[in-house]
C-alpha cells in the first residue's frame, strides 16, 4: 500500500528528536518526497507495515528499542532502503549496523546535499520488493509483518524457532530448502549438520499447520535434500 498520490515516493523517518525530523522534513518535502514520521521503534515497524514507504531513515537509538532492532524486524518482510543514523562514528557501530541490512549510514550532524546523495544511491541500489506481508496457501495464513500464523482461521501460537523456521519457508515458497540452509539460517553456522533439531521441529510444524501431519500437504519433504513449502493448487502433494 502507498499513501503518496501520484509518483510521490514516500520517506519514513524514525528518530526521537523533533529537530531532526524537522530538519529531514523539510530536506525530503524539497525533493519531492512524501515525509511520515516516527518517535519510537514500534511506531516505525507499524508505519512501515502499514504504508509500505519506498525508504527509511532510522535513528540507531530511540528511546524504546535500538534502531538494530527495528532494522532486523522490519527486515523479516521487506527489502526498503534503509539508512541508519547516529552520533557515533565508530567503526563497530558501522559494521553492526550494515550486518543487520542497512544500505548506508550517516553520523550526525550531516550536511542536506550528502544525506540526499546517500539517498540516491541507496534507492538506485534497492532490491525489487518482497510483496504482501500476507502469505495465504490454503488453511494457511501468515503475516510477515504483525508475525501472526493462522490455520484454518484460528491464530497457532509457534515458539520462537518454530516460526523462524516457518518465515524462512514462506519467503522462499517453492524453493526446496537443504538441511544446511535451515539449520545456519534459525540456529546457527555451527549447527549445520545437526538435522535431527530439523527433523523435530519440521514434525512441530506439521502438527500445528497441516491437515493430516501424516500425510503433509504444505511442508514436503525432498529425501536427501531437505523440505520445501508449496502453494496449495500448485499441484503437489
Amino acid at each position: 500500500m502507498n499513501v503518496t498520490s501520484g509518483h510521490k515516493p514516500v520517506a519514513l523517518v524514525i528518530d526521537d528528536e523533533v529537530q531532526i525530523r524537522r530538519l529531514l522534513r523539510i530536506t525530503l518535502e524539497s525533493e519531492g518526497y512524501r515525509v511520515l514520521e516516527a518517535a519510537t521503534g514500534q511506531e516505525g515497524i507499524n508505519q512501515a507495515s502499514q504504508y509500505r514507504p519506498d525508504i527509511i531513515i532510522l535513528d540507531i537509538g530511540l528511546p524504546d528499542m535500538e534502531g538494530g532492532a527495528v532494522l532486523k524486524r522490519v527486515r523479516e518482510w521487506s527489502l526498503v532502503p534503509v539508512i541508519m543514523l547516529s552520533v557515533c562514528n565508530r567503526e563497530e557501530d558501522k559494521v553492526a549496523a550494515l550486518e543487520h541490512g542497512a544500505d548506508d549510514y550517516i553520523t550526525k550532524p550531516f550536511g542536506s546535499g550528502e544525506l540526499l546523495a546517500r539517498l540516491r544511491v541507496a534507492q538506485r541500489h534497492a532490491a525489487p520488493s518482497l510483496g504482501n506481508t500476507i502469505f495465504r496457501s490454503g488453511k494457511l495464513e501468515v503475516d510477515l509483518a504483525d508475525r501472526v500464523v493462522k490455520f484454518k482461521g484460528q491464530e497457532v501460537k509457534l515458539t520462537p524457532t518454530e516460526y523462524a523456521m516457518a518465515r524462512m519457508f514462506v519467503k522462499n515458497v517453492g524453493k526446496v530448502l537443504t538441511h544446511g540452509q535451515i539449520l545456519r539460517e534459525v540456529w546457527g553456522p555451527t549447527y549445520a549438520e545437526q538435522t535431527q533439531y530439523l527433523r523435530v521441529y519440521i514434525a512441530h510444524l506439521r502438527e500445528k499447520l497441516e491437515a493430516d501431519p501424516a500425510k503433509p500437504s504444505l511442508f514436503l519433504t525432498v529425501p536427501g535434500v531437505g523440505y520445501r513449502l508449496v502453494e496449495a493448487g500448485s499441484g503437489d502433494k
